[in-house]
């Protein structure tokens, strides 16, 4: 009985020659729902992967070692254009466009074997997406089983019906003049079709954020925040609840990674009528220069067995990887499932959150690093999204640069910023939310000048918000931020906390803080028509 069992296992996952499979005419093999340990063996047998010491799989991107954001297109289709946020963020792609590109994208599809994974988006099944991901790589298909959430149930996965398709094809490269598109990557979303194309790229962290994007677009339609960030909450009580807002680079996976907390994900969470919840069932984290005692949780997922390491460097002799080494790329990046951390959350949800933090790395070097938020501040600086993108994360960055990502996370967002931005006041008055903007990047002078803020700092201020330390703590006003600083935070040498201290010619510093206060103005015009008088005073002043 156990062998007719297992044979009924593998035919579930193996369906040979069909005539169609989701839009493709006579595909090769199709490898359904495969477990982790047959996709190991495939992406190995297939020259896609490489075995690492202890275990974890090592691939290569190639030329793409992270998002390409000016690829990215969005349908323009009679259903959702007039709530799509037109512009550099949402380029629009017309009907006939994808339709064309589509096509010839299943005409290359035509006799390969193909990966399924049937998998969730959202952990709150009241508010999740049955997704379905068909690609061309065996360790594309390990990514998405380690990044969404599985359905380990053989009858539900019988029965499962896509609500979103992502058909992911980076062997296949899109031609701008015949296509219509910047080059020959795409990832196209079609809300009407509730479908995803990717081709041109072998950066598998454009699945998840497509799939990302969609839920920014659907979950604000029934009033829920959908939200770039991580989260965790007190070990043994989900309602004491933390999210970190950022983008990558920022803080954001290895600040909620802490051992004194349950992680409920690094990410992408959404905030609805009874708390928060992951979207996602693993992380994807940077792992350049990783620490095994400033991240022990994290580094110890690199040896494990499941773990997916990107663009990581490899002696091809022994096996054995090299985290400090940037021969591929500064965004080298491990992808594993929320089981592999040991104080994870196994329901992957939390409670209302008590504590709403913004991280970002300033490269200018003159942000404080904490400061306490109003709600019209926290709505200022979260529409602002200001940080500095870091080497690798996109193609093109190779230093830090000073960017603005509204709702840290731009390339992500659907709907136009303010919709995400009174959401979140919305959820910050209906549960007291404490907010604070924390920065994690330079201090005593710009990037190149200046040094990183110590991570130990860091957590020591984080620690500081989450137990709300600050009784009896004396807060002075930021003359150009306007923030509320504190003087004194446990475990931080005062003067860290005065940036302009930090600096040896105060005037430089004066003159860099005026430079930072006048790009915020400058970014937030475009959003002035949207914004109340409340919020715009709520920036920084350039007098």
């Amino acid at each position: 009985m156990a062998s007719v069992a297992r044979a009924s296992r593998l035919r579930a996952c193996q369906t040979a020659a069909m005539q169609v499979f989701d839009g493709v005419q006579q595909p090769g093999q199709v490898w359904r729902n495969l477990p982790t340990p047959a996709l190991y063996e495939h992406a190995v047998r297939r020259h896609e992967a490489m075995i690492s010491h202890l275990g974890p799989m090592v691939v290569r991107t190639g030329q793409y070692t992270g998002r390409s954001p000016n690829d990215k297109w969005v349908v323009e289709e009679p259903g959702s254009k007039d709530e799509v946020w037109w512009g550099d963020v949402n380029q629009a792609m017309s009907e006939e466009t994808y339709d064309h590109l589509r096509a010839r994208l299943m005409a290359y599809l035509q006799q390969r074997d193909l990966y399924v994974q049937d998998c969730y988006s959202g952990a709150d099944d009241r508010h999740r997406l049955n997704v379905r991901i068909v690609t061309e790589r065996a360790w594309h298909s390990l990514f998405i089983r380690n990044m969404f959430i599985q359905e380990l149930d053989p009858e539900k996965l019988a029965n499962f019906e896509p609500d979103f398709t992502v058909i992911d094809a980076p062997g296949f490269n899109a031609v701008p003049e015949v296509d219509h598109t910047r080059s020959e990557v795409f990832v196209a979303l079609n809300l009407a079709r509730k479908e995803v194309i990717i081709g041109g790229t072998e950066y598998a962290g454009e699945m998840k954020k497509s799939m990302f994007t969609v839920m920014n677009y659907l979950l604000p339609k029934k009033g829920i925040m959908a939200m770039h960030c991580s989260a965790n909450h007190a070990p043994g009580d989900p309602d004491e609840c933390a999210i970190f807002f950022g983008l990558s680079g920022t803080g954001k996976t290895t600040l909620s990674a802490d051992p004194n907390r349950t992680l409920i994900g690094d990410d992408e969470h959404g905030w609805g009528d009874t708390g928060v919840f992951n979207f996602e069932g693993g992380c994807y984290a940077k792992v350049i220069k990783l620490s095994p005692t400033g991240e022990p949780e994290i580094y110890e997922t690199t040896r494990r067995f499941g773990t997916i390491l990107e663009n990581v460097a490899i002696d091809p002799a022994t096996r054995h990887i090299d985290l400090d080494s940037d021969e591929y790329t500064e965004n080298t990046r491990a992808s594993y499932p929320l089981s592999h951390i040991p104080n994870a959350s196994k329901t992957r949800m939390g409670g209302h959150a008590k504590v709403v933090i913004m991280l970002t790395a300033d490269a200018f070097g003159v942000l404080p690093p904490i400061a306490r938020l109003t709600t019209d501040q926290a709505m200022y600086h979260y529409i602002s999204g200001y940080t500095a993108k870091v080497a690798g994360t996109e193609r093109g960055i190779i230093e830090p640069q000073a960017t603005f990502s509204a709702c840290f996370g731009a390339p992500f967002m659907v709907h136009p910023p303010g919709v995400y931005a009174e959401l979140l006041a919305s959820k910050i008055e209906e549960h007291d939310s404490k907010v604070y903007l924390i920065n994690t990047g330079w201090t005593g002078g710009p990037h190149g000048v200046g040094r990183r803020i110590d991570l130990a700092h860091t957590r020591a201020m984080v620690d500081a918000a989450l137990n709300d330390d600050f009784d009896g703590v004396e807060f002075r006003d930021d003359p150009v931020f306007g923030l509320a600083v504190p003087t004194k935070v446990a475990g931080v040498p005062d003067g860290v906390l005065d940036p302009r201290s930090t600096w040896s010619d105060g005037a430089a510093y004066d003159a860099q803080a005026a430079q930072l206060a006048g790009m915020f103005v400058a970014n937030f015009e475009k959003f002035a028509d949207a914004a109340s008088a409340e919020v715009m005073a709520a920036g920084p002043t350039t007098g």
